[in-house]
């Protein structure tokens, strides 16, 4: 069996989430050619859309720009909009709206007057910068409390990176809507907040600047705004870290949050084969999402011995026949004006290349998935400017979405504590449980034996303690239960199963079937989850079926295919086995994981000293170590010398690679001036400042 192959370009399917035709075009332009987009959409998705990757070309050396971060954190996707530079990916597409490529430094339009007027400061209880999982739980907890408070987001829709999960979450069911999709936490938080008389929500409103006065800036709808709040909290969550290797800037290389809004909030496909760089949660979950839109994964690849995610979403990953390669790297990124093809390579111990361990695969698109680093500077300059401060979520420490929700819950309770006399402090079961669910993943251990001399059973492949309980929580029975911890105890069943396979559906990591025996004990049915396109999963027809490490087991039929609405769009495949199979198969296979398509090696074309570090700039790691060597070690002096930490990004991403730098020259970070930061995150035109904002 095999899924269908995406073409580039919108959606025409998914199995989860349900695709918008209906909505009526708007139509622009794309270098005088016309396009259509959807209403609300972004530039960035629209011209992906038209197959459109070169957005423009870098004015240092013309190489070619495009989408990277999708979230406003770089200026790769910029473009002139009507003639006005702006990033494709934050600015929404309008009727008749030119848009151009920024080819080298644009001419600006000349400008006439600008409005002026006064700067409205509003006064708050408490200001919510962020409205993902942690700022949204926040909110609501001192809604319920009757604070005043005001929730500032820069997308057009709340729930932050909740909207782009298809998959369902891990946690606590009772506490964390574990089992439940992201997309749906989100439209039920965004419901809580709504339902709160003192929480107001700006959307499309950008905090841009902390200053001395203890005051924050935002920009709403072109208009400037004060805000005058007694406590702030950050909830900006995280950025993605980059990775610099040849070939890394060219347009197809994304970060897993671009590929993610592209693919499952505007329903976008940007590409057909796809390499993933990073085995961890973001990295795996990515690739999830890219097989459910149809995109081919070629592979993920992890530097490790081990994938540094929950091995159940690595484990689902190699059922459905995507390899994972441990140990290796990747060395290039090959193409002209986007991806075409990517070298890997085996490493050794000391994390280097072994020689003559390259392949080069072909491939359309790089997902990289490297890490995540919080969105914490406005928390800094905030505290440095004397301000009540408070952060949640990534913001404050990198974990899972569930962890967020209650890092969020319990910030709130922290303000309430300093506000309102008879507030209630912060349980003690809340930090326990935010301790549980922002902790690693354990080590993986042996698969459970299936129990013996039953007739019906589900079969649970849970080998690695990590916080989910959703299979325990919904069986009506009892009867399945976590050893040891109630929230990280790796499930038991205990013997007494009616057959309703609802933990089969709510497991969010694919990692339980059911096994039927009480038919004909020579040929059980077996219940195994599928969430790929269901459409081609037909009783009647016949499936290759895979054991829990993704080894096929063989080809057999298919008696029904369950869609209930309690199922929650997780279709429920029952295969008839053999005996000897039926306690093995845990998946269907939807591709063949040997089927490499190496293509004829390409050399590198670059050396690491070649390799783009600050891509703002186009500064490499070549001119940034010979700055160390001459003596360099203040970057606000290395900013004058090479720009760099003077880009769109400000040096949030290259400063990082700079610093790494200085270390492999053997200086330390005690010796390394760091960068001044200034008042403004973002970019914002000085006509915005003049204007004020008539109203708050």
């Amino acid at each position: 069996m095999d899924t269908p192959r995406a073409q580039r370009g919108r959606l025409e399917r998914h199995p989860v989430l349900a695709i918008g035709r209906d909505a009526r075009p708007v139509r622009f332009s794309w270098e005088g050619r016309p396009l259509e987009a959807r209403p609300g959409e972004v530039i960035s998705s629209a011209l992906i859309a038209a197959g459109v990757d070169v957005f423009g070309r870098h004015a240092k050396d013309r190489t070619p720009q495009g989408l990277f971060c999708a979230n406003g954190q770089c200026a790769q996707c910029l473009v002139l909009a009507d003639g006005i530079p702006v990033k494709a990916c934050m600015t929404s597409v309008t009727t008749g709206m030119q848009v151009r490529p920024v080819v080298g430094l644009p001419a600006l339009p000349e400008g006439g007057d600008a409005e002026t007027g006064p700067v409205a400061v509003r006064e708050v209880d408490v200001l919510v910068i962020g409205a993902g999982p942690a700022g949204l739980a926040a909110a609501a907890e001192l809604g319920a409390a009757g604070v005043t408070v005001l929730v500032v987001d820069d997308k057009a829709v709340a729930g932050g990176k909740l909207v782009l999960q298809t998959h369902k979450f891990f946690g606590s069911r009772e506490h964390t809507s574990a089992g439940t999709r992201g997309i749906d936490i989100a439209t039920e938080l965004s419901a809580v907040i709504a339902e709160q008389s003192t929480v107001e929500l700006w959307l499309e409103t950008t905090a841009v600047g902390v200053f001395s006065d203890r005051r924050i800036g935002v920009v709403r709808n072109g208009r400037y705004t004060l805000i005058a709040p007694a406590a702030v909290l950050v909830a900006t969550g995280a950025r993605e870290r980059q990775l610099p290797f040849p070939g890394h800037t060219l347009p197809g290389v994304y970060g897993a949050g671009a590929l993610q809004t592209l693919l499952n909030r505007d329903q976008v496909a940007p590409c057909t084969r796809l390499i993933v760089i990073g085995g961890g949660n973001v990295g795996l979950i990515a690739a999830y999402h890219a097989l459910q839109a149809g995109i081919e994964v070629a592979g993920v690849v992890e530097v490790r011995p081990s994938v540094g995610g929950y091995q159940v979403h690595a484990d689902k990953l190699r059922r459905l026949g995507v390899p994972v390669y441990l140990r290796h790297t990747v060395l290039a990124a090959h193409g002209v004006d986007r991806v075409e093809a990517v070298t890997i390579a085996q490493v050794g111990a000391g994390g280097a290349a072994i020689p003559g361990s390259a392949n080069t695969l072909a491939a359309d698109a790089v997902l990289v998935a490297v890490g995540l680093a919080p969105l914490d500077e406005l928390a800094r300059q905030a505290e440095e400017c004397g301000m009540d401060v408070y952060v949640a979520g990534d913001a404050h420490a990198i974990a899972e979405a569930s962890a967020a929700i209650y890092s969020g819950k319990i910030a709130a309770r922290r303000i309430l504590a300093t506000r309102t006399p008879d507030a209630v402090s912060v349980p003690a079961e809340w930090e326990d449980e935010l301790a549980r669910l922002a902790a690693g993943p354990g080590p993986v251990g042996p698969a459970p034996l299936p129990p013996a001399g039953l007739d019906r059973y589900p079969v649970l492949r849970c080998t690695q303690e990590i916080p989910c309980n959703p299979c325990a929580s919904v069986c009506k029975r009892g009867a399945i239960e976590l050893v040891g911890d109630p929230l990280r105890g790796l499930p038991r069943f205990t013997g007494d199963c009616t057959g309703c396979a609802k933990c089969v559906a709510i497991c969010p990591g694919l990692a339980i079937t059911l096994v039927d025996r009480t038919g004909d004990p020579e040929r059980p049915i077996v219940t195994v989850p599928f969430e790929m396109d269901a459409a081609l999963v037909e009783a009647g027809t016949e499936v290759l079926a895979c054991d829990g490490d993704g080894a096929p087991l063989g080809r057999f039929p298919v008696v029904a295919v369950r869609r209930r609405t309690w199922q929650d769009r997780t279709a429920l495949i029952d295969i008839e086995a053999t005996r000897a199979t039926g306690d093995a198969i845990a998946g269907i296979r939807v591709r063949d994981p040997h089927d490499l398509r190496l293509v004829e090696a390409r050399p590198v074309g670059s050396t690491p000293e070649d390799v783009v570090v600050c891509r703002c700039e186009r500064v490499t790691a070549g001119e940034v170590r010979a700055a160390i060597g001459s003596g360099v070690r203040d970057l606000n002096e290395m900013k004058g010398m090479l720009r760099v930490c003077m880009g769109a990004c400000g040096g949030r991403s290259c400063a990082e690679h700079i610093t790494r730098l200085f270390h492999e020259e053997g200086v330390g970070a005690a010796d390394v001036i760091a960068p001044t930061t200034r008042p403004l995150f973002t970019e914002v035109p000085l006509a915005v400042f003049a204007a004020g904002s008539r109203s708050p």
